[in-house]
């Protein structure tokens, strides 16, 4: 998160923030921002002082027409308003975050919201800062306002990104892009990165000092270390090609033998140059990165169920120098494999403290 200075509303008027919703919304990234930014400047002075304060953001619901819907899960959402009731004049909304606006990663993200990618766009050249969380990014990057610019989203979105969106520079591994914030966009990553989100709104808005009092308030977590740790290797095995679908199956199966891009070539049938061409092409990997992140997901896999030491998993995923496996792992992870493994045996720990043994 960004570290900025104490500021205070320049104006007694609030700063308007808007939350655009769809019926592909999740109710715990809408209503999550909601109740935090709404509770700004009010709820802390209650808790430590029992005497509450006034809210300092004016935050508000909106949708296409306005009208009550539901979200995912058939969670009920009534908007305050319709997008078509904000205009470039008053009241002009200074800034607009994107809810998730969940899509299958084989789904088609252009052209779902026509209406409201229109009037991203007034908004954001009228001013407004633009941003969003998760599938969000689809939204803002369908309304044309992510070109050139560098964005996240779910990591999983990656490939969707460089297929329909080739002018945005995607960022997989970040949990909160603030590159281009000055060109007037924010985007957040997997969807609890709103808590990042919200921590960003609050400091740019109403202070350093409020973002970290509503932060001790709901116990608000950030993802300083990205998004790397979380992001599993997407690998579709229906690609088209399928000389490079064999290999896709061969080296699931052999991943840690030796030179195994010269054997999916000598495999293949093709030149060293012609099948590289088209591994690329059918996967979005070159076939040396390809191997490269389905043994460092096996890695990660054997690192958060088993205590074997590090060289041994090393080997076992095809590595024979660990130093040289830790320095690629924490590339591609952005933890150390210990790090990583005490992050998510840590997890494990809780989850089997938390569910009863069934087996006696």
């Amino acid at each position: 998160m960004q570290n900025m200075t104490d500021a205070s509303p320049a104006s007694d008027r609030k700063p308007l923030i808007l939350l655009l919703a769809t019926p592909e919304t999740s109710a715990s990234v809408l209503y999550g921002l909601f109740d935090v930014l709404s509770s700004v400047g009010a709820v802390f002075p209650d808790m430590v002082k029992g005497a509450p304060e006034k809210e300092l953001l004016d935050v508000r619901i909106v949708s296409a027409d306005g009208r009550p819907f539901s979200c995912v899960g058939d969670v009920p959402v009534r908007p305050h308003s319709a997008i078509g009731d904000f205009n470039t004049r008053d009241p002009a909304p200074d800034a607009v975050v994107v809810s998730d606006t969940y899509i299958s990663v084989t789904g088609v993200p252009t052209g779902r919201y026509p209406r409201e990618c229109a009037w991203l766009r007034e908004m954001h050249e009228a001013g407004a800062l633009l941003s969003s969380v998760c599938s969000g990014a689809l939204v803002l990057a369908d309304a044309g306002v992510l070109e050139g610019c560098e964005a996240t989203a779910h990591w999983a979105y990656r490939d969707m990104f460089r297929r329909y969106f080739p002018k945005v520079a995607f960022r997989d591994s970040t949990a909160l892009c603030l590159k281009d914030q000055d060109r007037g966009v924010v985007t957040a990553g997997a969807v609890f990165a709103w808590h990042d989100l919200a921590f960003y709104l609050i400091s740019r808005f109403c202070g350093y000092r409020h973002a970290v009092e509503t932060a001790k308030v709901f116990l608000m977590n950030d993802h300083i270390e990205g998004q790397s740790p979380y992001v599993v290797m997407t690998r579709s095995m229906t690609v088209k090609d399928a000389i490079v679908a064999d290999c896709q199956s061969w080296i699931a199966e052999n991943y840690e033998v030796e030179n195994p891009v010269e054997r999916m070539i000598g495999r293949s049938g093709l030149s060293a140059r012609t099948f590289a061409r088209r591994f690329r092409a059918a996967t979005g990997y070159a076939p040396m990165d390809y191997v490269q992140a389905l043994r460092i997901e096996e890695a990660k896999q054997e690192l958060e169920r088993d205590q074997r030491p590090v060289e041994h998993i090393a080997a076992m995923v095809g590595y024979e120098d660990p130093a040289s496996f830790r320095r690629l792992f924490k590339k591609r992870v952005g933890l150390t494999p210990a790090a990583y493994r005490k992050k998510f045996q840590r997890l494990s720990t809780l989850a089997s403290a938390t569910v009863p043994d069934l087996r006696n």
